[in-house]
């Protein structure tokens, strides 16, 4: 068996990270475990019933908002949770599934933030690994076995929408080979039964065969041999939609477009009861009340903090990196390339098909004398009683992030579960009863579809890759897509070249809380990251169908489609930010 098929059929990333994306590649440019605490099987086999029953439907945005109004003083819910990201979402499900009476509002969009920008990856923590070493720092050393069981708990959790992912690390002297090869196998050692595939080393000729473009000499230096190690990659949006709807499932209050204007005391100011919000679709304000407030507002956590004391202590150092997508021909499909070093500037600005900037918040605890205490680890924060911060961190560890994040405000609120935490082991939507090969049923029973187009019946798209799509972005909810496709004539692709069907926008709409054009081509899918003008050429259509599902007049239709040129255009300036005089800033 030749090296490239012992490493078919896995995605693809360049630079300190790539992923594969539907003809395009993404590039960074960077900047610089859990118990089961149980709860009864009793317990989890219902919730797991909520969230899987094959004919449940979340509930629709007009009773999630009366839900959150009809949180009184008077009875409260026990958590509000300010940010659906990926964790505030991860907060919602842990709460509600503890058996707590749960609300989230989340300004824009799940999603709309950091969470939606990140690598793709999900990180094991390879490079603390080596400050542990070097450094003789336990510390380090915890985050690594923290961040490879939170990995494993990610991928176990959303298995349709997350894989194992090679990456190559090039040897150009044989110091570098001896120096990476050690170090992945002490990696792999500590991984034990979390790895995902044992790393190894590729002779140069294998690596050549396995990365074409792979150079193979530079200034005076050959290159000996590639290590490769294994490291795991997600569909970010699509997961953090996920936990939003698998938390609404489970009973959770999950409001998208809604703003937080202000935060709510009691009597005599000493703590924090609830918010006023705003729905940005409406512009309508409410109040609702809550025994706890959790602040999951990522960069924004701050400007929650202050609103609660305007002389408040800012927590957030943020992080800034960048990702560009490239054209499928800068890389094979199945391999991912490290560079631990970057110098130089050979991507031509005009093979930039996408780009965009992600911001990391960095987290320092407020009650430090010094900025010393900046964490690559999450704080957990409570400035006033009642009103609980959780940031930092990253997305590997979203979940045990939301896992504190409940255990303080249980504590600060002083409420009865029905159960500890549960999210260890617990599928979100669409992932229980997955199969990797369940892309074949959906092609066998939809590949002869028919739809009306231009008032004659045509075949519809519902081909191989249309298929692998659909099972991998919805897991086991896949074939409620393709009936849609199938029964309402929405089977065409909405961009050459990628495989997103209009059927899609139809259940977005009705299933996911997707209200806007850019909740869907920059979230729902990933068609404005993946490639700006094909996500531009698809938008007429989108506004078309999410016109009909929610019933827009024409002014409203020529306001989402401004709204999304202009969000499109953001990712031409960044696309134009990353370049002066043909190389990287």
């Amino acid at each position: 068996m030749t090296a490239t098929a012992r490493l078919r059929r896995i995605g693809i990333a360049v630079g300190a990270a790539v992923a594969t994306a539907y003809g395009g590649t993404i590039l960074l440019v960077p900047p610089a475990s859990a118990n089961d605490h149980g709860g009864g099987g009793s317990h989890l086999a219902a919730i797991r019933q909520k969230i899987h029953d094959p004919g449940a439907t979340v509930p629709s945005r007009e009773v999630q908002r009366s839900s959150l109004i009809g949180a009184s003083r008077a009875s409260p819910l026990d958590v509000l949770v300010i940010g659906g990201g990926a964790t505030g979402s991860g907060v919602a499900l842990d709460a509600v599934t503890r058996g707590l009476r749960v609300g989230l509002v989340e300004r824009e969009d799940f999603s709309s933030g950091t969470s939606s920008r990140s690598t793709k990856l999900i990180h094991g923590g390879v490079r603390y690994l080596e400050k542990a070493v070097f450094k003789l720092d336990y510390g380090q050393l915890k985050l690594v076995f923290h961040a490879l069981e939170e990995r494993k708990q990610v991928i176990d959790n959303a298995p349709h929408l997350c894989n194992a992912l090679p990456c190559m690390t090039p040897c150009f002297d044989w110091f570098e080979v001896v120096y990476y090869w050690i170090g992945l196998k002490m990696y792999d050692l500590i991984a034990g039964a979390r790895l995902l595939h044992l790393s190894r080393f590729y002779s140069k000729e294998e690596s050549v065969e396995l990365f074409p473009t792979l150079a193979k000499e530079g200034k005076g230096r050959r290159l000996r041999g590639t290590v490769v190690y294994y490291d795991g990659q997600m569909n970010d949006a699509r997961l953090n939609v996920g936990l939003a709807c698998s938390a609404a499932l489970a009973g959770a209050a999950v409001l998208n477009h809604a703003e937080v204007v202000s935060l709510l005391k009691d009597d005599v100011g000493e703590r924090i009861i609830g918010a006023r919000i705003r729905d940005n679709l409406t512009g309508k304000e409410f109040d609702t009340y809550a025994k706890v407030i959790v602040n999951a507002a990522g960069p924004f956590c701050d400007s929650i903090r202050k609103m609660a004391d305007k002389n408040a202590r800012d927590m957030i150092c943020p992080s800034s990196g960048v990702h560009i997508i490239l054209p499928d021909y800068y890389s094979p499909e199945g391999m991912g390339l490290i560079v631990p070093k970057t110098k130089d500037g050979r991507v031509r600005r005009t093979d930039v098909l996408s780009a965009w900037s992600g911001i990391r918040p960095l987290a320092m605890d407020p009650s430090a004398k010094n900025t010393e205490s900046i964490s690559r680890d999450h704080v957990v924060f409570e400035d006033l009683p009642g009103l609980v911060t959780i940031t930092g961190g990253k997305w590997t560890t979203y979940r045990s992030m939301a896992e504190d994040a409940v255990d303080a405000a249980i504590k600060s609120g002083k409420l009865t579960t029905t159960s500890g935490c549960v999210t260890n082991n617990l599928h979100i939507i669409g992932g229980e009863g997955w199969d990797p090969a369940s892309f074949t049923v959906l092609t066998q029973q939809y590949m002869r579809m028919k739809i009306s187009y231009k008032g004659k019946v045509v075949p519809g798209v519902m081909d191989t890759a249309s298929a692998k799509h659909l099972s991998h972005a919805y897991g086991t909810l896949a074939e409620r897509v393709a009936t849609i496709a199938q029964d309402e004539c929405l089977g065409k692709r909405l961009a050459h070249g990628y495989p997103f069907l209009e059927a899609e926008v139809a259940y977005c709409a009705r299933h996911e809380y997707c209200e806007s054009a850019i909740d869907f081509i920059a979230r729902r899918t990933r068609l404005a990251f993946l490639d700006t003008d094909a996500a531009g050429r698809a938008l007429p259509r989108v506004i078309e169908i999410l016109a009909a599902e929610h019933k827009w007049d024409k002014p409203r239709q020529k306001q989402e489609l401004q709204k999304a040129k202009e969000f499109l255009e953001t990712f031409k300036s960044s696309k134009n930010a990353q370049f002066h005089d043909g190389k990287h800033n």
